[in-house]
C-alpha cells in the first residue's frame, strides 16, 4: 500500500504555510510564502486575496518538492486562517476590494452601536464590549462607507470561506468562525437575525455563505483549475477548516473539559472545551459547537505577552545581545540565565503587561502597562523576570475568572515561542499550580488543519480519533507547589494594580490621544 499524506494550510497575517503530515501526525515538509500587508490609514490593515492564492500555490509546490511527496499521495486538504479577515466578493469569488484584516479597527463606531443593542446574541461577549475586529462590525462599516461595494457583493465572508471557495467552487462558512466572531448559535436558530436587523444588516444574511458546516466535514473536491495551479491532482477531498487558534486547539488535542490550550506568541490565548454553556463578563463564549458538536468553547486572552518580552530585548538588552553572539547563544537564553538567579516575586516588583491594553478579563483597550515596587536593589534581570512573571500573573488572573464560573482545568497544553524557554514554562506552571504539557509538534495550527484533512479524507473517522493518533505529548512540566503558594500574594497585588490605576491610565491614554501629532 502506498504512503498517503495530509495537507494542512495555515493562512496567517504575514504568510501562508503549507504542511504535509503522515497519518500519525509526523511532519514531512513545511513551506512558507509571504505576502504583503497594507496600512492605507492609521488603524487600517488590508491584503489582496489574490496574493494569498499566489502564495499558496508557491508554498504547496515547494512543500511537495521538499518532502519528495508525489502529488497523487495527498489524501486530503484542510485549512485554518486568521479570523475576522473579511472579503467582499462577487458570485464567482472575485474580490471587489482588498480584504479587511483581523487587526483593522476602522469599525469601532459600528462595534459600539452593535454592543449598544444588548441583543441576547451578545451573550458570547458578556454583553460588554464588541470588538471592532469582528465580521458584523466590518460588514456594517462597508455598508455605510462603501455602499456600492456592499451592494455589489454577492458574498461577504471570512478568509477561510474565500479560500475554501477557491479550492472547491463551493460557498460555505465554518461553524467555528461563524460562532466565535459572528454570534452564530445553532441551538438558537443559527445567525442572529434580530441583532443584524437592529443595526441595519438585515440583508447580510443573503450575502453570507449559505451553508454552515462543522470543521472536518467535506465541503467538496479540489477543482481541476485549482489543482493545476497548486501542483496537485484534482478531486482531493477538501474539509471545512476554521480560525487559526481554534484549529490549533485540535492540533494540541484539547478536545474535552479538563484541559486548556495556552497558545503563546506575541500574545497569549487560552481556549477550553466545556460540556455546559455559561456566559458572563471577563471572557468570550461559551460558543456553541464551535470546535466539536455538542460541546461549548470558552476563550480568553492577553494582548501583549511575547511582544513585551521582545520590546524589552530590543530596547534594553543590546549589550547582552553582543555578548550572547560571541558565545553562540541567543539573547533570550542569556536573559533567562540572569533572570533564573532572581528569586520568585522579583524581590517585590510587579509588572502589569497591558502595553497594548487588556483583552480579558477587562476588555479595556485604554489600559496601559505599569511597573512598580522599584528600589535601588533591583537590576535589569529583576525587571526581565518581573515581566515574565507579570505575563504569568495575567494568565492566572484569567484562570481565576474561569474558576468563578466553575471551570477548573487540570492541565495546560502549550504551544508557541515560550515553549523554548524553560524558565518561562516553569514560572507559568508555578504561578498557576497546573502542569504544562508540550506536544511533539508545536506547530499546532498546521497539524490541526492536517487532522481535519485526515477526517475529511476518511483516514481517521472523527476528530477525537485523529487527535489520539496524531497528537503526542513530548514533555510535561510539573508545578512547584511551594512556589505556587508564594506566588499567590504577588498575583493578588497584580490584580489590585489595575483596580488602583485604572482611572489614571484612562486619563493618560485620553490625554496622549488628544495631543497633536508630530
Amino acid at each position: 500500500m502506498r504512503d498517503i499524506y495530509l495537507l494542512g494550510i495555515d493562512g496567517g497575517t504575514e504568510s501562508i504555510r503549507v504542511g504535509l503530515f503522515d497519518p500519525t501526525g509526523r511532519p514531512v515538509a513545511i513551506a512558507s510564502e509571504p505576502y504583503p500587508l497594507f496600512h492605507p490609514r492609521p488603524g487600517w490593515a488590508e491584503q489582496q486575496p489574490e496574493d494569498w492564492w499566489a502564495a499558496l500555490a508557491s508554498a504547496t509546490r515547494r512543500a511537495l518538492a521538499t518532502g519528495n511527496v508525489p502529488a497523487d499521495a495527498i489524501a486530503g486538504i484542510s485549512l485554518d486562517c486568521t479570523s475576522c479577515t473579511v472579503v467582499a466578493a462577487d458570485r464567482e469569488g472575485h474580490p471587489l476590494r482588498p480584504a479587511i484584516l483581523w487587526m483593522d479597527v476602522r469599525a469601532a463606531e459600528q462595534a459600539r452601536r452593535i454592543a449598544a443593542t444588548q441583543d441576547p446574541a451578545l451573550k458570547y461577549c458578556g454583553f460588554a464590549t464588541v470588538s471592532a475586529e469582528w465580521l458584523p462590525c466590518k460588514a456594517l462599516w462597508l455598508k455605510e462607507h462603501e455602499p456600492e461595494t456592499y451592494s455589489r457583493a454577492e458574498r461577504i465572508c471570512e478568509y477561510t470561506d474565500w479560500l475554501v471557495h477557491r479550492l472547491t467552487g463551493e460557498w460555505t462558512a465554518s461553524i467555528n468562525t461563524a460562532s466565535i466572531r459572528a454570534f452564530y448559535d445553532r441551538k438558537q436558530g443559527g445567525w442572529p437575525r434580530m441583532l443584524y436587523d437592529a443595526v441595519g444588516l438585515d440583508d447580510l444574511l443573503e450575502k453570507l455563505p449559505p451553508r454552515v458546516l462543522d470543521m472536518g466535514v467535506v465541503v467538496g473536491s479540489l477543482r481541476r483549475e485549482a489543482a493545476a495551479e497548486l501542483g496537485l491532482r484534482p478531486g482531493i477531498p477538501v474539509a471545512e477548516g476554521g480560525a487559526d487558534a481554534f484549529v490549533a486547539m485540535i492540533g494540541l488535542g484539547v478536545l474535552e473539559p479538563g484541559r486548556m490550550a495556552l497558545i503563546t506568541g506575541s500574545s497569549h490565548l487560552l481556549l477550553g472545551q466545556v460540556d455546559r454553556p455559561f456566559y458572563g463578563p471577563g471572557f468570550f463564549g461559551a460558543y456553541t459547537d464551535a470546535v466539536l458538536p455538542g460541546q461549548y468553547t470558552i476563550e480568553a486572552g492577553q494582548t501583549s505577552t511575547g511582544s513585551v518580552v521582545k520590546w524589552y530585548r530590543e530596547q534594553f538588552a543590546a549589550s547582552l545581545a553582543e555578548q550572547a553572539a560571541c558565545t553562540g547563544t541567543s539573547t533570550y537564553e542569556a536573559l533567562d540565565a540572569q533572570a533564573a538567579a532572581i528569586p520568585p516575586g522579583a524581590e517585590g516588583l510587579i509588572v502589569l503587561e497591558y502595553w497594548q491594553g487588556n483583552r480579558t478579563p477587562y476588555v479595556d483597550p485604554h489600559a496601559r502597562g505599569a511597573i512598580w515596587g522599584m528600589s535601588l536593589k533591583h537590576t535589569a534581570a529583576h525587571i526581565y523576570r518581573a515581566i515574565i512573571e507579570g505575563i504569568c500573573y495575567g494568565t492566572e488572573h484569567i484562570l481565576r475568572v474561569f474558576h468563578n464560573y466553575g471551570y477548573q482545568p487540570q492541565e495546560l497544553v502549550v504551544c508557541g515561542g515560550p515553549t523554548r524557554s524553560r524558565l518561562w514554562l516553569q514560572i507559568h506552571a508555578d504561578v498557576s499550580g497546573l502542569p504544562l504539557s508540550i506536544p511533539r509538534v508545536t506547530d499546532a495550527a498546521l497539524l490541526g488543519s492536517a487532522m481535519l484533512a485526515a477526517v475529511g479524507a476518511g483516514v481517521h473517522p472523527n476528530i477525537g480519533i485523529a487527535a489520539r493518533e496524531m497528537v503526542a505529548i513530548s514533555e510535561r512540566i510539573e508545578p512547584d507547589l511551594a512556589r505556587y503558594d508564594l506566588y499567590r500574594f504577588f498575583v493578588d497585588k497584580y490584580i489590585t494594580t489595575y483596580e488602583r490605576l485604572k482611572d489614571l491610565m484612562h486619563e493618560m491614554t485620553a490625554h496622549i490621544a488628544a495631543l497633536p501629532t508630530a
